[in-house]
């Protein structure tokens, strides 16, 4: 069987209250895909009816079984061009009640369906929340898993897919409020290694703008085929062996994981008000928080650990006189990226001495990459030093094939509470993987310091030709529109400091910033270092703005306590060894 096939994905706009006129260009627009050569074929979300329904008494007479009328008159043009076709429809099961699906159809009728399980604001006026969780499909293309819209805000999903041998992710829409290719759709495809085919409509539908951009997504996160605005339909080859090759910027991922140290992700911090939660007992309560300044650093560490400690306080020097009072320093910037190993200190020591001396007299906390020796064991290791002195130390848990030549992985997470608010601490390959700043997430961090040596591509400006889009999608130009470290911070509503190694002979591209904990949030609560070495340093509030409640997002985390753990069960199982 051939691994290389021709896919395509359908833009569209329906019309409310004209089904039948909408299932006729819905098929004319599948059928043209079809002739041009399109094994599978994707259309968007709610693309027979439209979607912005009342409620449930309205949508009532355009709600179908599966299947039924309209899946078989998709299924007869898959079987007339021996092709697979995803649509979105309304769906009303035995007992009556309605869902939001996405239906797979191939040339023997419905292979399988999805409900969604994330409704946005305008589901529960009619649906329910979907009950199919995380499938995947065999098809003679291949492995074929199905999302809607809102579920691919949530790293889990896309993740037990993956995790479940998907090939390709087809994921329909109704986006809205964000220009388009979505960093959330690029991201999903990035970090599973897979293929996402986006379906989304465009078009204006009860004073809603929906943004169109339908694309196909590589599982190195290009963009392969995008149409901007439009009915039409865009043409992409998909390769079946990149895929299933789950590589992530050059690693094995899916055989780096670490399942042991996500058990916390079956559980639901954020499903109480959080603010009472993290009191609980009067066990670790939440910090005040405060508003601050944090500074990220981005340079290139030499084979000198004095050198290095001369760069890292003059850095630190021009973050306090930024306001800055916290500063993020890049992955082993005390030992250098040639021989970490050899340059390995031990941790309290000496170089950690210094480091507390600078942060006390600057009063200022400082997150500082270094390689740390204990024994006989070496680790990829990182400190929070306060300027009281104090020292958290956290050891990386995630290696890449390189460092497990000369590190040894650490075993645990490391939280800490200050008066700018609660930290967590990743090192640069952590942050690659989902769960790892989705277990901090969890544990009500509202920082995440991720000191940084990662190279490729991680970050891409708009995808499309459009030079506008209609108000009030954001529109202009943008060289960071999708920025990986980016999209961690607002999938999991926490500011994350990302401090990467700038050396482009190296492969080390930089890009280090300081990003907001709403990724919607326009203009962005951000700073990028775009190039060479540099200073990043954004505001920070994680205040309690309300006593009872919080209203702050990072404090609240809405995308946190919109999980469905009791599905998440395979995120913690070691699978076997197929990739």
């Amino acid at each position: 069987m051939s691994s290389i096939h021709k896919v395509a994905t359908v833009q569209f706009e329906p019309t409310m209250f004209e089904k039948a006129r909408n299932i006729a260009r819905l098929l004319e627009l599948c059928e043209q895909a079809a002739v041009a050569g399109a094994r599978l074929i994707v259309t968007p979300e709610m693309g027979t009816t439209g979607y912005c329904w009342f409620d449930r008494a309205e949508v009532a007479p355009f709600v179908e079984t599966i299947p039924g009328p309209t899946t078989d008159r998709f299924a007869a043009l898959a079987a007339k061009h021996d092709c697979y076709i995803v649509v979105g429809m309304p769906e009303v099961d035995e007992d009556g009640i309605y869902f939001n699906s996405a239906v797979l159809i191939g040339p023997e009728g419905v292979v399988g369906r999805h409900r969604k399980t994330h409704p946005y604001i305008s589901e529960p006026k009619w649906a329910a929340p979907g009950d199919l969780h995380n499938q995947v499909f065999d098809t003679r293309i291949g492995r074929i898993a199905l999302l809607i819209c809102m579920d691919i805000h949530f790293v889990e999903t896309a993740r037990l897919m993956a995790l479940g041998g998907a090939d390709v992710i087809c994921h329909i829409s109704n986006w809205l409020a964000e220009r388009t290719p979505a960093p959330y759709w690029i991201s999903r495809a990035f970090e599973n290694g897979c293929y996402v085919i986006e379906s989304n409509r465009w078009g204006l539908e009860r004073t809603v703008q929906f943004s169109g951009g339908s694309c196909v997504i590589a599982p190195d996160g290009e963009v392969t085929a995008v149409r901007d605005k439009g009915d039409g339909f865009s043409l992409a080859e998909i390769d079946l062996d990149l895929a299933r090759a789950r590589r992530v910027l050059g690693e094995p991922v899916f055989l780096q994981r670490r399942p042991e140290l996500y058990p916390e992700l079956l559980t639901d911090t954020f499903s109480w008000n959080p603010r009472d939660f993290f009191g609980l007992y009067g066990h670790e309560p939440w910090p005040e928080g405060a508003r601050s300044r944090v500074s990220v650093a981005q340079f290139s560490p030499v084979d000198s650990v004095a050198a290095n400690l001369q760069q890292i306080a003059a850095f630190a020097r021009r973050a306090r006189a930024d306001g800055a009072g916290l500063v993020v320093f890049p992955e082993l910037a005390v030992s250098g990226l040639v021989d970490p190993a050899g340059s390995a200190q031990p941790i309290p020591g000496s170089i950690t001495d210094s480091l507390a001396a600078l942060a006390t007299e600057l009063r200022i906390y400082l997150v500082c990459g270094m390689a740390e020796r204990a024994g006989e064991a070496v680790y990829n290791s990182a400190c929070l030093v306060a300027p009281d002195g104090q020292i958290t130390r956290y050891r990386k848990t995630h290696l890449t094939e390189e460092e497990r030549s000369w590190a040894t992985a650490g075993d645990d997470w490391s939280v800490v509470d200050t008066p700018v608010g609660r930290i967590g601490l990743l090192i640069g390959h952590d942050a690659a993987f989902p769960e790892a700043p989705r277990v901090l997430a969890l544990r009500g961090c509202d920082i995440i310091a991720c000191p940084a040596a990662v190279k490729g591509r991680f970050s891409s400006p708009h995808a499309g030709t459009a030079v506008t889009q209609p108000e009030p999608i954001p529109t202009g130009a943008d060289p960071h529109h999708w920025h990986h470290f980016r999209v961690r911070a607002g999938e999991n509503n926490v500011f994350l400091a990302f401090a990467n190694v700038f050396d482009p002979e190296r492969g080390y591209s930089g890009l280090s910033g300081v990003f907001g904990p709403d990724t919607f949030e326009f203009p962005r609560r951000e700073a990028i270092v775009s190039s060479g070495a540099g200073l990043a340093t954004a505001l920070v509030d994680t205040t309690n703005l309300d006593s009872a409640y919080p209203t702050n997002v990072v404090r609240r985390k809405d995308l946190v306590s919109m999980r469905m753990p009791h599905s998440y069960r395979g995120l913690v199982r070691t699978i076997a060894n197929t990739y």
